[in-house]
């Protein structure tokens, strides 16, 4: 039976706090940090219509099993990588999921070193080993990118080595390029190869200070994203030496991700590669700006214990810590939108244990319209709502 609404209780009826923070994403004036992977299915359909007439000629035909549009996708992933060539996945889980399973079976060895923290482990519900018999071999347990210690240190043989480029679950860190290059040289003294798990890599060319095609050179693999840095609808691709990808193509066939149409997909990922890439670099300057206003407006309100992980961000995006319970600073978060139409916190808070939470923020287009003060004040604002 069906309740009717008099039936239900009064917190049955209170809108739930995903959907307040959802409406507040939606509505509220200024926002810090507003992916446009959050807008309507109008908005999101308009975005691509207006940005699609700009990357690809909409007078060839509609893309069947990859080629057309998707073909001049990979095409350009491939450019921008310096690789040989590319191939589009319709999810990265899938694509790291051929890529090393390809490898795999080249050098003869299914144990692939990955950090504890990285996506495969923590992500994808034991993928690896259960639908491509790799075995995963822990590399490193720290809260801080692999180093060449790290891979000197393994105690058994592997066939490939994956580095996260940023390692998310640590705070989208990355590593310096000495840390990244002697790594990188600490797997080919063990003849294993290098694969990148490159979802972010877009942002990581302000850090290093090197462009991205230098940046790939390093790896035997790249896999990347197109909607977690360029805004797309969805989609990735591996890039790498030709007949690495010539086997990823068929193996992409036997899990389901030849897709029949994925014209919207791709064209989206053209528009992020023409539109986001460039200012990603933008972003990265303006996140530790945002960062250090954030420092200082906590220190301004006297909150006894805050923190900006890392103090400096490595791409856009990082974390912040206080001290308080998830559900303390989510209700902060969101009134502070609806009761002053700035949205500073729109993700949501995880608990470290008690009295001590996460989120992640950033900075992307709407961010940059943000100066320190204006950072400085909301901070102050929702620390005042914290009670």
């Amino acid at each position: 039976m069906i309740p009717r609404m008099s039936d239900k209780t009064e917190d049955e009826q209170r809108p739930s706090m995903r959907e307040r923070r959802r409406t507040a994403i939606r509505t509220a004036p200024r926002v810090l940090s507003r992916g446009g992977w959050r807008g309507t299915l109008r908005e999101r359909l308009t975005g691509l219509t207006e940005a699609a007439p700009e990357v690809y000629d909409l007078d060839e035909p509609a893309d069947i099993y990859g080629d057309g549009v998707v073909s001049a996708l990979e095409r350009r992933v491939a450019e921008l990588l310096g690789t040989e060539a590319a191939v589009f996945f319709p999810t990265g889980t899938m694509a790291q999921q051929v890529a090393l399973r390809c490898w795999a079976a080249r050098t003869g060895n299914p144990a692939v070193a990955l950090h504890a923290l990285s996506h495969p482990e923590v992500h994808e519900r034991h993928a690896f080993s259960q639908v491509s018999g790799l075995r995963p071999v822990t590399v490193s347990q720290e809260p801080r990118p692999v180093t060449a210690a790290d891979v000197h240190g393994l105690d058994e043989p592997v066939g490939a080595l994956m580095l996260e480029l940023p390692l998310r679950d640590a705070g989208f860190l990355l590593p310096s390029w000495e840390e990244l290059t002697g790594a990188v040289d600490a797997a080919r003294e063990r003849e294993a190869v290098v694969h990148f798990d490159g979802a972010r890599l877009w942002e990581a060319t302000e850090h290093f200070g090197r462009p991205l095609e230098e940046i790939a050179a390093l790896a035997d693999s790249v896999y990347v994203s197109f909607y977690k840095s360029l805004g797309g609808l969805g989609g990735a691709a591996l890039a790498g030496p030709a007949s690495l990808v010539e086997e990823a193509r068929t193996w992409r066939h036997r899990y389901g991700g030849t897709v029949f149409q994925q014209f919207p997909t791709a064209l989206s990922a053209l528009a992020g590669l023409d539109r986001e890439l460039p200012r990603l670099p933008e972003y990265v300057r303006h996140a530790r700006v945002v960062a250090a206003a954030l420092r200082e407006g906590f220190a301004e309100a006297g909150l006894p214990w805050a923190r900006v992980h890392p103090e400096v961000p490595h791409t856009h995006d990082f974390q912040v810590w206080l001290p308080f319970d998830p559900e303390v600073l989510a209700e902060a978060a969101v009134r502070q939108a609806e009761e002053t139409g700035t949205l500073l916190f729109g993700d949501g808070w995880d608990s470290r244990g008690p009295g001590l939470s996460f989120t992640e923020t950033g900075v992307r287009a709407a961010g940059l319209e943000w100066t320190a003060r204006d950072v400085r004040d909301a901070a102050v604002d929702f620390a005042g709502r914290l009670g």
